[in-house]
């Protein structure tokens, strides 16, 4: 089925909406499928899963919201099914095991062959509940749910003090760096793996010789170091072969690390989508793990340092996705045909910022009070955590009576130019009024995705001519067919 035959089936008043969900659960230590509808559906022959019956059983629909976050901060987007049980005949699988297993739903009609079907929702099972004596519901979250997990709790081993220590990863360019002890007898230090290339190896902040193995993720010295304050400056992990840019160290993070078993494959990912990110954004990044942080966090960190977001398209593909007016793409025109009578309205005016202070090039280890002979200014430099670029708007500044000195944004950029070139877009964006509208869309906008342009056009609220926009919210009523939908102007 083409986009434009699903579209019009969703613009049909006669649709028979449906909803089928295939659910994976635990049941006496057995991981078993279960098959719900909200109507009854049995598979033919030559479908695929053949000849299967679908309980049908989901009375609430489908919700399911998600939002792009406008802070920068990982997040996960949520929902939740609501199951018939009237007569108690599911209150056994209160019991089962569902936290975590994957979930997938599809929209369509009683009518239609399973080929058919769209596939709406391919998510998580956060836990199973009940929401009222007659109900059970099933909570769900995005795919990222799975990345929820350590990049790596690989512990050193062996008999020396750090044998419980985990060991480090450096991801892209990470400058002054505090490597694992791994042998206090050779003076070894290092990584969980194969790293580009070390250098600057300094102690207390003078250099110092040593002899690189690179590809073990390991160096020693060949000297008696000053202090044990042992540093160095590394290009990173090179399991996929080097990129020190941020949509290869997000496909590399969420596909080689973590769980085994909650990996990202490449069809988790969308990969026209990293490619098309890649390309546009080519900013050296560093990023060095040294503690218990996620792999959400550590892609939303790297995301974050172009105002990005990693996020889940509906279909479960890993998405990096911007936050820019006007956004990448051919814009949606929005128009009051589309909406439910009246129910644009602004829900939310972002506030105006007169300057944007970008934080960049992590010092990962701060030294003050050196007392080795190198210069001052290095010294110096060693001192300091972040080195900074701000833009200031000064006739902006002056409109509004704001600061133009903003809390920092501390980013993984490593230059110069690219801290400059993020703040001058920050500033742009936030320097003039933004404001996140909400209307209850007809059938045919729950066909949007997050991050897509649209022009918003209304004969209110200074609309009427039409105004860029990009699209931040979408809650889902699949059964009812309607959409809430918000959008930054």
């Amino acid at each position: 089925m083409t986009d434009a035959q699903f579209l019009a089936w969703l613009q049909s008043p006669s649709a028979i909406r449906m909803v089928l969900i295939e659910v994976q659960v635990n049941v006496g230590g057995v991981e078993v499928t279960r098959f719900i509808s909200s109507w009854p559906y049995v598979t033919g022959p030559a479908d695929v899963p053949p000849n299967i019956e679908y309980l049908p059983l989901a009375t609430g629909g489908l919700a399911f919201t998600e939002q792009v976050s406008l802070t920068g901060e990982a997040g996960l987007s949520g929902g939740d099914v609501e199951l018939d049980n009237g007569d108690g005949a599911l209150d056994g699988w209160l019991a089962d095991v569902w936290r975590n297993r994957p979930i997938k739903a599809w929209s369509g009609d009683p009518a239609w062959p399973r080929s058919d079907f769209r596939l709406i929702f391919d998510g998580i099972v956060a836990d199973i509940g009940s929401s009222a004596r007659e109900s059970i519901n099933l909570s769900l979250r995005d795919k990222l749910q799975r990345l929820d997990t350590p990049i790596a709790e690989a512990k050193l081993g062996g008999t020396s003090p750090n044998k419980d220590a985990t060991l480090p990863i450096p991801f892209g360019e990470c400058h002054n760096v505090t490597p694992l002890l791994t042998n206090p007898v050779t003076l070894e230090y290092g990584f969980l793996g194969a790293v580009e290339s070390s250098f600057e190896v300094r102690t207390n902040g003078k250099p110092i010789a040593v002899a690189l193995n690179d590809q073990a993720g390991r160096f020693n010295l060949t000297t008696p170091p000053y202090s044990m304050a042992i540093t160095v400056s590394v290009q990173g992990d090179k399991g996929d072969g080097y990129a020190p840019r941020i949509a290869p160290l997000v496909r590399r993070i969420a596909t080689a690390y973590g769980k085994a078993s909650d990996r990202f494959t490449l069809a988790d990912l969308d990969l026209a989508n990293l490619a098309a990110f890649d390309a546009a954004h080519p900013q050296l990044v560093g990023l060095y793990v040294a503690d218990r942080t996620n792999q959400a966090q550590a892609i939303q960190q790297l995301a974050a340092s172009v105002g990005a977001q990693a996020i889940m398209s509906r279909t479960g593909q890993l998405r990096l996705v911007q936050i820019a007016l006007p956004a990448a793409g051919v814009p949606v025109e929005i128009g009051p045909e589309h909406m439910r009578l009246d129910s644009l309205r602004p829900v939310q005016r972002l506030p105006v910022v007169a300057a944007v202070k970008i934080g960049f090039d992590k010092n990962w280890t701060v030294q003050t009070n050196l007392t080795t002979s190198i210069p001052p200014a290095h010294a110096d430099l060693y001192a300091t955590e972040w080195l900074t670029e701000t833009a200031v708007d000064e006739a902006v500044r002056a409109r509004y009576r704001l600061t133009d000195d903003p809390p920092q944004i501390d980013t993984c950029l490593k230059t110069n130019a690219d801290a400059q070139a993020e703040a001058a877009r920050r500033l742009a964006l936030n320097k003039v009024q933004r404001t996140i509208y909400e209307f209850d869309g007809e059938p045919e906008m729950m066909m949007l995705e997050l991050g897509q342009p649209v022009v918003l056009r209304d004969d209110r609220f200074g609309l009427q001519d039409g105004v860029p926009g990009v699209v931040v919210l979408l809650s889902h009523q699949w059964l009812a067919g309607r959409v809430t939908v918000g959008v930054l102007v």
